[in-house]
């Protein structure tokens, strides 16, 4: 028999190192627990369905989560008077040598922006030069067309063009009687 041979196991190894073994049988599992473990076992059940234990623990949350919410503030607190700084609002409470780093980080800002601006200027002059060549070739090809093949020769010459050189609208419409409902 399997089970009475474990049974010896267990009563000879308890013997051995003096602690009181027992055999629990649940099904086919046999475990092998002494007293100190079960205690352990009852200690721990214990702490933790004692309602003052969870008590202490959800007073150090909160104790916890109050003080990051402080921290939090102040970090809002100094980013504010940051910004105010670099509006030039609350200058009062600063030092020299403080104002002097304000002063550098707005003229880095100021210098980052005019690049930007003037990166943005130049693309929009190059696009500008782009469209005027455009127009002016498109003259030229009109100009260069025969006046026997179309009618937009006279169209183009009777029309100027606007300050964008584009033909204007006006002249390429043709007279369409307003509909009438019967």
């Amino acid at each position: 028999m399997e089970l009475s041979s474990e049974k010896k196991n267990g009563e000879e190894k308890s013997k051995s190192n003096g602690s009181k073994t027992r055999l629990i049988d649940r099904g086919r599992l046999y475990e092998y627990a002494n007293d100190s473990v079960k205690a352990t076992i009852e200690r721990y059940k214990k702490a933790t369905s004692d309602s003052t234990n969870t008590g202490s623990i959800s007073e150090a949350n909160t104790q916890y989560y109050q003080q990051e919410a402080s921290k939090l503030r102040a970090l809002i607190s100094n980013l504010q008077n940051h910004n105010r700084n670099m509006l030039g609002e609350s200058l009062g409470a600063l030092s020299l040598r403080e104002l002097k780093n304000l002063e550098t980080k707005v003229e880095r800002g100021i210098s980052k922006i005019r690049s930007k601006k003037n990166e943005l200027l130049f693309a929009e002059i190059e696009y500008m030069q782009k469209r005027v060549a455009e127009t002016e070739r498109a003259q030229q090809h009109m100009n260069l067309m025969p006046a026997g093949n179309s009618g937009f020769e006279l169209i183009a010459q009777s029309q100027p063009f606007d300050a964008r050189g584009y033909l204007q609208v006006n002249g390429l419409q043709e007279q369409v009687p307003p509909l009438q409902l019967v």
